[in-house]
């Protein structure tokens, strides 16, 4: 694979990075913040990346790596306990609502959208990182065993655990309804 150039490396992956790490935080100013910090790490480790993987893979694992450092940081748990982690006021994900669908059907979509989101904040970061690698961004066991610098085996009893959790917290969800 011939070396990528710093401008080719943005060009092609900030795109890419931005939306893990929207989805990793579920918040568009720390994944702004993020985003900038994996960028700026793989640009400073550019030279010494030798092509053995993707490049794709290589920027998922730096992003993925930077947003569990911040999980240890102290300054940024005391924070987002403050503001009530779940909560998300200024960086909702998905899609902009299908302007076809009625008042009802959009109460209804917003509801299921930010009950998966809160399932999803409430997993495990390494359970969420995990599921989505696999389930939102469909990359295959082997790319997230690379990204996370973990066995296959870990990948699939990590995976299916994720899996299960969200199954029984968008289960209430369901039942509640």
């Amino acid at each position: 694979m011939p070396p990528i150039t710093p401008e080719e490396l943005l060009a092609r992956y900030s795109d890419m990075v931005y939306a893990v790490a929207l989805r990793l935080t579920g918040n568009a100013a720390e994944a702004e913040d993020l985003a900038e910090e994996a960028l700026f790490k793989a640009l400073r480790g550019l030279a010494a990346f030798r092509g053995e993987t993707d490049p794709g893979v290589w920027l998922y694992r730096i992003t993925v790596n930077c947003w569990k450092n911040q999980l240890r940081s102290p300054r940024l748990a005391f924070w987002r306990r403050l503001k009530g982690f779940t909560e998300n006021e200024d960086g909702e994900l998905g899609e902009p609502p299908d302007p076809a669908p009625g008042p009802a059907q959009q109460l209804e979509a917003g509801a299921r959208h930010e009950a998966f989101e809160r399932a999803l904040a409430a997993l495990a970061p390494e359970d969420r990182a995990i599921l989505i690698l696999r389930e939102l961004d469909g990359r295959s066991y082997t790319d997230i065993a690379d990204t996370l610098s973990i066995p296959g085996g870990t990948v699939r009893s990590r995976l299916s655990r994720a899996r299960e959790k969200m199954r029984g917290l968008l289960g209430k969800f369901l039942e509640d309804r």
